[in-house]
Formats: C-alpha cells, structure tokens, sequence
C-alpha cells in the first residue's frame, strides 16, 4: 500500500493528539521543498556512472513532484581531499541533505560531522562512512562476494586451483569489505592457492590493463574473483589478448560480460556465477533522503540486495545494452514499501 511521503511540517514524534480540526490544518499546511545534495567520490567506472544517473532520474522526478526544489552532483576524482573541498561547499550552500558515497571509511567523518553539526542530515551509501551521525546504507557485501567465492571455490574448482584476485576501487570501504570477505572463504579451502591480487578500480579498462601486466609472472590461473563494477570483460580481454585459455571469470553483473558468457555457454556450458552491488542504490539513497527529511521512521543502518545472474537465467539478460549494469530502479514506492519502518 503507497504511504504518504510528506509529513505536515508542524507534526513532532511523540506530541499530544490535536483535535480534528487543528490537525486538518497541520496536514493542509505548505510542505517544504528540500534541497538535496550527492557528493560521489570517484566517477571513474561504468557503475558509478549508472549510479549518478539513477540518483539525478530520482531527483528529477522528485523535483516534477514538488518534493525538492533543487538537487546538486558533485563528482569526485577518488581522493579525499576533494570530496572533502566539495562537502564543505555543499555545507557553506545550505543544503537539506547530502548523500554521499565516501572516498573513505574514516577520512571524511569530520567532514560529515561538520555537515550534521550545521543541522544537514548526512545518508551515506555504497562506499559508506562511519561517522556516528550518519546514516548508512549499503548492500550485504559479505554475503554477495563471499558467496560467489565459495560457490567458485567449492562447486567449480571443487576445492583445488589457482586464483586471481582483482580488487575495487582502492581505500573504499567496499574494496576492504568485499576482500576481507573472499579471503575468508578461500582460506576455507587449503587447495586454492591466492597467486596474485591487484587493483582494477571496477573498471573494465584499469581491469584489463592490470591483469595483462601481471598474466607473464603467473603459473596457470583456474579462476579470477573480481569485485564487479564492468571488471568482469576486461579480465576476459586480458586472457584472450595474451593467448592465454580463458578460466573461470566471476561476474560483475556488466551486460558486456554477461553477452560474452551467453556466447560461452551456448557453445561448451562455460560456468561462472554472477552477481553485483545495483547502481539503481543512487536513486533508492535519494528517495531516502526526503523521508529523513519527511521525518519518516528511517532506520539509521539499511542494508539492500543484490542483482545475481546465474546460467539458469542467464538467457534473460543476453539482450542488455552494452556498457551497462545490471540494476533494478528503485521507484519512491520500492523505498517505501522496503526500506522504511511504518510507524
């Protein structure tokens, strides 16, 4: 059932009942349009763009619905020096709330602090920070990547092989998350040995470029474990270009990848597994930042759930257009109805 998204501005939690007709007023009062603001830390890979779109499509709709009356993108080069410089711009410019996917776990809490302290709600998502006074949004990565570790671990490698980790986006809180989760399952097998671990920025070009560099210094890799991010099909070119067989390649959840496995799977049942962190979060954390502003029962920890390919549905998403992620969008009413504590 679709719940009312603004709450009357002169309503408090926890106030003394009003009699019939005050209340008709409270609700008939003039509702505030907030000014919402995205500070995304790196811009530099396929998800981060889809992210930013699905925040700015929210946004859109959320400012043709008289909800907001503006919405500012920041975008970020990685470092925490600028997105440090562009939160307290967006403090200085008054805005209501700020989303931020952070450069860094820690580096950007007295930054965040600062923004709470001038009395802006602060949700931040994806690559979370730790700040106490922070929301924090973000997917159940352990489960996610730990999973497709072991499936590939136990059912593909049958518990014996070499593997390749390519790695996210350095210093975010989702590279160490998602890491800290794979080596933790691999050390469940004694027979899976760890033969290499570098960078790809979940980039299909960073992906791509690393892997080719390292491949000359390795024995025989029998499978590679990304963190996603389109990391996937650069891995894949990286094999080819060097002459190299092909091993098991887990999925990021890129439609380049998943075309390239359909094509596999039709001509010798290739088998991986594929799952990734949606980049529709960008719009579901815009959506989250009116109801906390709405006053709406918001929990401060949210977590959201992945989008997984397997070779069972695999044919359903051969069709994708190149370049992009596999994502749900999140419309106000997902949010609501998933996301938000009815009171």
């Amino acid at each position: 059932m679709k719940r009312s998204l603004i709450i009357a501005l002169g309503l408090f939690m926890g106030v003394m009942w009003t009699s019939q007709g005050e209340e008709a007023a409270q609700n008939a009062a003039p509702k505030k349009k907030w000014r919402i603001a995205l500070s995304n830390s790196f811009y530099g890979n396929i998800w981060r763009h889809q992210m930013v779109d699905a925040f700015r499509e929210a946004a859109e709709k959320a400012k043709a619905d008289g909800l907001i009356s503006e919405y500012l993108i920041e975008n970020g080069d990685g470092t925490v020096n600028q997105q440090n410089a562009q939160m307290s711009g967006l403090i200085l410019r008054g805005v209501d709330a700020i989303c931020i996917n952070a450069a860094s776990p820690t580096a950007v809490n007295g930054v965040i602090a600062k923004a709470c302290q001038a009395g802006i709600k602060v949700l931040a998502f994806d690559s979370i920070a730790t700040a106490d006074c922070a929301y924090k949004f973000d997917f159940d990565m352990v489960s996610i990547f730990g999973g497709m570790a072991d499936y590939i671990a136990s059912t593909l490698l049958h518990g014996k092989g070499n593997v390749l980790l390519v790695r996210g986006v350095e210093g975010s809180a989702p590279d160490k998350i998602i890491s800290d989760a794979q080596k933790e399952v691999l050390k469940k097998y004694p027979g899976i040995h760890i033969v290499g671990e570098i960078y790809g920025q979940a980039s299909t070009s960073v992906a791509q470029s690393a892997v080719a560099n390292i491949l000359p210094s390795l024995p025989n890799v029998d499978a590679v474990i990304g963190q996603g991010g389109g990391d996937d099909i650069g891995i894949v070119q990286a094999f080819d270009q060097a002459g190299r067989k092909v091993p098991i390649v887990q999925g990021g959840g890129s439609s380049n990848f998943l075309m390239w496995w359909n094509e596999q799977y039709k001509k010798d049942k290739y088998q991986t597994v594929s799952a990734n962190t949606a980049p529709g979060i960008g719009g579901a954390a815009l959506w989250l930042a009116i109801d906390i502003l709405n006053g709406e029962n918001v929990p401060k920890v949210i977590k959201m759930p992945g989008a997984s390919v397997t070779a069972e549905n695999l044919a359903q998403y051969a069709d994708m257009p190149p370049g992009q992620i596999v994502s749900p969008t999140y419309t106000q009413e997902w949010v609501e109805q998933n996301l938000v504590q009815k009171k």
